[in-house]
């Protein structure tokens, strides 16, 4: 090997073995040690040992097991569903289902007030929905100002009564608020939000000022009664064993598409538009499963909800309101 090829192949080895694993270590102890100080510490230390140990593959192999510990003690750090929530995020939801009935308890239903989302009237229910009414199901998607990235939102149609609408969120304490580097690390634990419609997506539209996207789904009824199925088991695993939130491996739009893997076996989680979930609709177009009929551009124009959605805010008929002139559901397949 030539001498340059020799430095450039040593270079690599650094960067993958030292270099990100270090800046990964680093921000893994800035955000969940209890002393945010201790990734200053890693980082002199890793440095210390670059610069004195010698060989300099003894130096790598110390600073390599360095971030071994600072993973084994990362990947030991336990969720816990008993600390002091947030009011909207209190209350586990559970779900008992006997025949098709399918009881659902603490459904989120609250009545905001003004700008922002920190005024409301906290109302939880138990609801009742019979899983033989189900007609269809429908995803929203919520641009909050984060591109490439936007908020997934499933929901149920039913013949005889409003839609049951469920968000993958963090579940975040009081004085505690999102950060989106926060989320690749152990800071949230993972919540199902499981809502009326003008509560989940009313908030968004009509109060944190969002813009939000409505596509109905090309599904029959036995298809969205497996992924509901799906979902209340997850639900309910919450409320015996909590998880962390992870913004890129458990995240609103890669828990949907993993219970779609676990109850059809299609996976399509190595598309990169399941990340960058903007893209989502493009995704969905080419396999048929929205409305593709229309060219992307129209059809997203005529997907959005946010001016029906703020009209509506609060109205008994919210969920009918936002469908009025929406491009219908290709038949499923």
């Amino acid at each position: 090997m030539t001498r340059p090829l020799r430095y450039f192949a040593l270079g690599l080895l650094v960067l993958f073995a030292i270099l990100l694993p270090g800046v990964w270590a680093c921000a893994a102890l800035w955000y969940d040690a209890p002393v945010p100080l201790l990734s200053a510490a890693y980082a002199l230390a890793v440095i210390l040992l670059l610069v004195f140990v010698r060989p300099f593959r003894r130096a790598m192999l110390s600073a390599l097991l360095l971030f071994v510990v600072v993973l084994i003690w990362w990947l030991s750090l336990t969720p816990s569903n008993t600390r002091d929530w947030l009011e909207d995020v209190s209350q586990l939801p559970r779900a008992e289902v006997q025949g098709n009935i399918l009881t659902i308890h603490n459904v989120r239903d609250f009545q905001y007030r003004g700008t922002g989302d920190a005024d409301y009237v906290a109302r939880w229910e138990t609801r009742r929905y019979d899983m033989d009414k189900i007609v269809g199901m429908d995803l929203f998607l919520s641009d909050w100002g984060a591109p490439p990235i936007v908020h997934t939102i499933m929901s149920w149609r039913f013949a005889d009564g409003p839609p049951l609408a469920i968000s993958v969120e963090t579940r975040k304490e009081k004085g505690e608020s999102y950060s989106a580097i926060a989320g690749f690390f152990r800071q949230y634990e993972l919540y199902y939000v499981v809502a009326d419609e003008r509560d989940v997506i009313g908030v968004r539209a009509a109060h944190r000022g969002e813009h939000v996207s409505l596509y109905p789904l090309a599904s029959r009824p036995d298809s969205a009664r497996r992924l509901l199925d799906g979902y209340i088991t997850n639900i309910n695993a919450l409320n015996e064993k909590p998880r962390w939130y992870n913004a890129l491996t458990t995240n609103c739009t890669t828990v949907i598409f993993g219970i779609v893997r676990e109850v059809s076996g299609v996976s399509v989680l190595g598309d990169w538009r399941i990340y960058a979930n903007s893209h989502l609709p493009e995704l969905l177009h080419e396999k048929g499963a929205i409305n593709n009929s229309l060219p992307p551009a129209e059809l997203a124009r005529l997907s959005d909800v946010t001016g029906r959605a703020i009209a509506a805010d609060g109205a008994a008929d919210f969920s009918q309101r936002i469908r009025v002139g929406l491009p219908p559901a290709p038949a499923p397949r």
